[in-house]
């Protein structure tokens, strides 16, 4: 029995004996009713994320700031915390909270919504970390992104990757992509995720969306079974290994639309951090193939607008001739000066970003002004130099 065949059969043992697994030992439904009233509570707010850590009560993120939730009694053990979330999680990810102490999936509480959880150890206890999902996926007009962004959807071919920091909303943007192509166009896409977010109904297009750790034991796999499947968009949730950046580049290279997210903060280090990920000896073989399949890079980051919520800044390259010698060359300092010079396909800059939130008053200028990397940049767009 190969590798597979036995995280099949493990999986499959974990769906027969769930009961048993659940830390009570009883309906893991039933357990899990604190933590469903908990969300209530975060989607009766509208916040986005419940925090539960030990040594301190429930708290929600509003608007990008963290308060306690109201009434919520005394401080919560880690043992507390693991009773209320764990039973939530389907059985393949509980078995992984037992092995690696942290793990993701998705809980779903009828008449109020989906949510992503993860569970994890800090000091010793458990922690977690739910964030509310939408019940329809997001459009893309309604994120604030550069206007170029949605001709990513119009590509037919090449690897597109979402980048930004945890919390930037890579995610939502996958899903909002996602979504314009599904409907407009009449495609076959095919979406792998840890776990799903966003449900997508079929529209114009054909909407496939695979769970990792339920419908495939991982990426990789997923992403072969994928390849079968004649798509003609994927969506890999996250390059999380060598093994799904491999595939995922030779989808792109033999005429697949491949879209995927990296915990990057600019587009240089979008494509360093997949080269890097490779041997010292496979890296400058990865670059020449990112240098043929590589179509665009989008970075993202969310920033508090005045009055409350949060405004997304970002940069946008769509890889020409020119950049692609650059990634060939491993000169990625000059990935930076290609966004001005492709401004007319669509690229832009995050200073120009920045300073159109800054000059139409969505942001503060302050605010704008410190996530700038190159700040004379963002004076001379500010200022309309």
């Amino acid at each position: 029995m190969d590798d597979t065949e036995d995280i099949n059969q493990l999986i499959r043992e974990l769906n027969e004996d769930r009961p048993a697994r659940a830390t009570s030992g009883g309906d893991p439904t039933a357990d899990s009713v604190r933590l469903d009233g908990w969300l209530q509570e975060l989607v009766g707010r509208a916040g986005s994320d419940l925090l539960l850590v030990a040594g301190a009560p429930p708290s929600l993120r509003i608007d990008g700031r963290v308060v306690p939730l109201p009434g919520a009694g005394a401080p919560l053990s880690g043992d507390e915390i693991e009773e209320s979330v764990l039973p939530a999680l389907a059985p393949h990810a509980r078995a992984q909270y037992r092995d690696a102490g942290i793990a993701d999936g998705s809980h779903r509480v009828r008449g109020i919504g989906r949510f992503r959880v993860n569970l994890h150890r800090e000091r010793g206890r458990a922690a977690a970390a739910v964030r509310a999902l939408p019940a329809q996926p997001p459009r893309l007009a309604g994120l604030g992104l550069p206007p170029g962004t949605e001709t990513l959807t119009r590509l037919t071919r090449g690897l597109v990757l979402v980048g930004g920091p945890t919390g930037s909303g890579k995610t939502t943007t996958l899903a909002a992509l996602v979504e314009e192509i599904n409907r407009r166009d009449a495609r076959h896409v095919v979406t792998i995720e840890d776990p799903i977010e966003y449900e997508h109904p079929h529209h114009a297009s054909l909407v496939e969306q695979v769970e990792v750790g339920v419908d495939a034991p991982d990426f990789p796999t997923a992403l072969r079974a994928a390849l079968r499947q004649a798509p003609d968009v994927l969506v890999v949730g996250e390059m999380r290994d060598p093994e799904t950046m491999r595939i995922a580049l030779a989808a792109a290279e033999t005429g697949h639309l491949v879209f995927s997210t990296v915990h990057t903060t600019d587009v240089g280090s979008t494509v360093s951090r997949i080269a890097d990920s490779f041997p010292a000896e496979r890296q400058n073989t990865i670059r020449q193939e990112l240098s043929m399949s590589l179509a665009a890079v989008l970075i993202q980051t969310l920033l508090p607008k005045k009055g409350g919520g949060r405004a997304a800044a970002a940069e946008l390259l769509f890889v020409s001739y020119g950049a692609r010698q650059h990634i060939r060359k491993n000169a990625l300092q000059h990935l930076h000066q290609e966004m001005a010079i492709t401004r007319k396909q669509g690229s832009i800059t995050l200073e120009e970003s920045l300073a159109r939130l800054a000059k139409e008053g969505v942001v503060e200028v302050e605010e704008a002004r410190a996530r700038a990397a190159h700040p004379e940049e963002f004076e001379n767009y500010f200022r309309g130099a």
